[in-house]
């Protein structure tokens, strides 16, 4: 493909701590990697703003930083000025020439972009990681006009993503919310994507010295308190461990809960933690708890599939998605302490043999989330080629159908592709730019790997899902 020239208009961007900025800023850095020029226009992480090359995900960008001020009722958050900010992104797309601007919210970015676009004939796409619901707890208003904002605030979203050329989320449940509730039709259900290979490692998950890991921002729709109030519950698993990784607006209240609940001894706050030890946390956890009731997806609950780890997550969204029940993880209904404690002694309990068909399943589904395939197919929208292959794997029927064990040939070849992985993040530890990027290629090929059998999974399933379905008549 020719090189081309995209803008991302972003609410939020890295160093944010969140999915839409790491889908971003993935997306970005893969583009980047593919030959493409990239600009991101987000809002100024401090007092500064202006334009700089920066380096993201291991890939250099120009970044143009709007002028943007901390929203006072959250941690992280920050709001951009909205005067003039139509102004200085039509300046941006008058001199960078783009063939596509790419929305990454239709909030505020998203929304003065379209307007300063207005005219040009730019193709526009869409991504909504948005769900007003995680967002109307900040807003400041009455708990008793919520519904109404929430309708309001949907409303408004079809009206802006309406005038797109092409409008994606995550996952297929994320495209039918979008369309049921923004009143908008033709959604692409496109995964966010992740190189799973950069999270492979060679430690077999166990449950000798167990620790539960959550990962993301510590705020209410996440739900981490039911986790806490779940693991408190397993008296009889004293040596318990839940670590959280992330920040945000709860973390006194969790941390007063610890202590009320009488596990504070047993709760780690890691706080915040670099790209580099992303995969260091989730090798050391046991199993990975996602509790949250409003994910269109969830890039740590992929990041902890790509490391061979269980998973346990609420039933609720896109979650189930991912995490396949009794394959590789349980879903437990959302906001039940005791359903989640259960779920947790499933892991406590199992035998090694069970640990490793978890795990094995975890890497196996991870495989139809491949970046590069939905780096190729934005490319393709971006010039305006969509068709039906618009869409990433983990859409096909075969997808969803049960595993419970995969067969030996299979394991095999998932057992070749992460030692493959593991090899190749051993040695890049210590080599130098320019090594490292020709190494990046043969990290690509790897990546590549399991392309080759991907029929021959397919089948597997499909046999698996019928002794199933024979053994359950």
């Amino acid at each position: 493909m020719e090189k081309l020239k995209v803008v991302m208009a972003c609410d939020t961007f890295a160093p944010d701590i969140n999915g839409a900025a790491r889908f971003a800023e993935r997306l970005a850095s893969g583009l980047v990697r593919h030959g493409h020029e990239v600009h991101i226009i987000a809002a100024s992480t401090d007092s500064s703003h202006g334009s700089r090359i920066e380096m993201h995900d291991g890939s250099q960008m120009m970044v143009h930083r709007m002028r943007s001020h901390r929203v006072p009722q959250h941690k992280t958050l920050r709001w951009t000025q909205p005067l003039g900010l139509s102004s200085e992104i039509r300046k941006i797309l008058r001199k960078v020439k783009p063939d596509a601007l790419h929305i990454q919210s239709h909030l505020l970015m998203g929304r003065f972009a379209i307007q300063a676009a207005k005219g040009s004939g730019l193709r526009m796409i869409a991504t909504n990681h948005v769900m007003p619901e995680n967002l109307i707890k900040y807003s400041l208003l009455p708990k008793f006009t919520h519904k109404a904002a929430m309708r309001i605030t949907w409303a408004d979203a079809g009206r802006i993503l309406r005038k797109m050329d092409a409008l994606t989320t995550p996952t297929r449940r994320a495209a039918e919310l979008l369309e049921s509730a923004a009143g908008v039709t033709g959604v692409l259900a496109i995964s966010c994507g992740i190189d799973a290979s950069r999270f492979a490692n060679d430690t077999p998950t166990n449950n000798k010295n167990p620790r539960f890991l959550f990962l993301g921002r510590l705020d209410d729709e996440k739900r981490i308190h039911i986790l806490l109030q779940a693991v408190a519950k397993l008296t009889e698993h004293p040596n318990v461990i839940v670590e959280l990784v992330g920040d945000g607006g709860e973390r006194e209240n969790l941390s007063r809960l610890a202590t009320d609940l009488g596990i504070a001894d047993r709760v780690i706050f890691t706080g915040h933690i670099s790209d580099q030890d992303l995969p260091a946390a989730y090798e050391r956890c046991t199993a990975f708890v996602m509790p949250s009731i409003a994910e269109l997806q969830s890039i740590a609950t992929m990041e902890a599939m790509a490391s061979g780890r269980p998973v346990i997550a609420a039933d609720a969204m896109a979650l189930p998605h991912l995490v396949h029940d009794g394959d590789n993880g349980y879903l437990f209904p959302p906001d039940d302490s005791d359903a989640l404690a259960d779920r947790l002694k499933l892991i406590l309990n199992a035998d090694q043999q069970e640990l490793n068909r978890l795990s094995e399943n975890s890497l196996h589904l991870i495989q139809s989330h491949d970046i590069e395939r939905t780096i190729r197919i934005f490319e393709n929208l971006y010039v305006g080629i969509r068709d039906e292959s618009s869409t990433t794997d983990d859409n096909s029927p075969d997808y969803m159908e049960p595993i419970g064990k995969l067969n030996e040939a299979i394991s095999l070849r998932l057992e070749s592709w992460r030692q493959s992985a593991v090899e190749i993040g051993r040695r890049a530890e210590d080599m130098s730019q320019d090594a490292l990027e020709k190494l990046n290629e043969v990290r690509e090929e790897v990546s590549e790997q399991l392309s080759d059998f991907k029929d021959e999974i397919k089948e597997q399933i499909s046999e698996a899902a019928k002794r199933i379905k024979r053994k359950r008549k």
